[in-house]
């Protein structure tokens, strides 16, 4: 489906090397802050403590999270998991706090907002283990109790963060693999370099406003991959159509024309997919903020990376038609047939 087609070809290709003297300089420094600056992870990679409860009506997040930020732990999560009355509380590692005190320091603030009082309960677990559990009492009332709490320490952190790094790793091989198999190894090349340097452009961004890393800006980053390696494809095949096609036009020409001819699906896919990110940015609270950040900065510098990166490369790798179109027997009428048009 297509809104419109320009019949001209635009000559993206002819300012590719000031667009690319600009990707190069945006990426020395991301890669600048990174290094002096760092990423800020949250607490599924540096350790801390994970409380879970339970109110007995809906709970009210942003009420819960203002009582648990007055108590100075610095960065915090608080988010619904489960069904709307559960919420999962989680705290970073605090200077001169024990851990294991903190999940009762919380819940001991949160039952005093409701005007409680902590009392603990002998419970039963499925299993037939027989375990205490905290409670607020209100009268007869118990508007909240504790389900769980756990301490996250900084070994399960590294190994977290060992293992978002081989995701990451893989991910960017099966990429390659793929783009070479379908394709060949100057787009495989092309588009993995276009693809890092998207990622690595997230990353400049979140360590510069030293942002929050948590495993769903993580996820982030990994669907950015495949969101700019789609992209790429869908160029690179028109490319390969195009080599096809007009067999009189050279590299930059063809690359020219392939990125024009998918303008209207690049604008129908990446406006539809913008659209509901920018939902979730506004409207999808903190949980899902910093999520909506990575996508975001992903998306637009997708299709920036597709176009004047990975085109680009591609072209300056020297890819040509007789990389991509196998050569046949040629047919009578054949433009590039020696002995089209011959009479015997």
């Amino acid at each position: 489906m297509e809104f419109f087609r320009i019949k001209r070809d635009i000559p993206f290709m002819k300012h590719a090397l000031i667009l690319n003297a600009v990707s190069f300089l945006t990426f020395i420094a991301a890669v600048f802050f990174l290094v002096t600056k760092g990423l800020h992870f949250s607490i599924e990679f540096t350790g801390g403590t994970v409380v879970e409860v339970q109110y007995a009506q809906a709970a009210d997040i942003n009420r819960t999270r203002q009582i648990v930020e007055q108590m100075g732990f610095g960065e915090i999560q608080v988010t619904n998991f489960g069904t709307a009355r559960d919420v999962m509380i989680r705290l970073p590692i605090k200077p001169g706090v024990k851990q294991d005190q903190v999940a009762g320091q919380v819940f001991s603030a949160l039952c005093k907002a409701d005007q409680g009082q902590v009392v603990a309960h002998k419970e039963v677990t499925p299993q037939g283990e027989s375990v205490e559990r905290q409670a607020c009492a209100v009268g007869a009332a118990e508007p909240l109790k504790m389900t769980r709490s756990e301490l996250v320490g900084p070994s399960v952190g590294a190994e977290l963060a060992h293992d978002a790094a081989m995701a990451l790793g893989f991910t960017v091989i099966g990429i390659m693999l793929y783009l070479a198999f379908r394709f060949e190894w100057k787009f495989a090349v092309a588009g993995i370099i276009a693809n890092l340097h998207d990622v690595v452009i997230i990353l400049g961004f979140f360590a510069y406003f030293q942002w929050e890393f948590s495993l769903a800006v993580l996820a982030a980053i990994l669907a950015v991959l495949g969101y700019s390696v789609n992209e790429s494809v869908v160029i690179f095949d028109r490319i390969r159509e195009a080599f096809r096609k007009y067999r009189k036009l050279n590299t930059h020409e063809i690359i020219d024309h392939a990125i024009t001819s998918t303008i209207s699906r690049t604008i129908i896919t990446h406006g539809s997919t913008q659209m509901m990110v920018l939902s979730m940015l506004l409207f999808g609270g903190p949980t899902l903020h910093y999520f909506a950040v990575a996508l975001t900065i992903g998306i637009l510098f997708g299709i920036y990376s597709s176009v004047f990166v990975a085109a680009a490369i591609a072209m300056w790798l020297g890819v040509k038609r007789e990389d991509l179109v196998k050569a046949g027997p040629a047919k009578q009428g054949d433009p590039d047939d020696p002995n089209a048009g011959a009479v015997v």
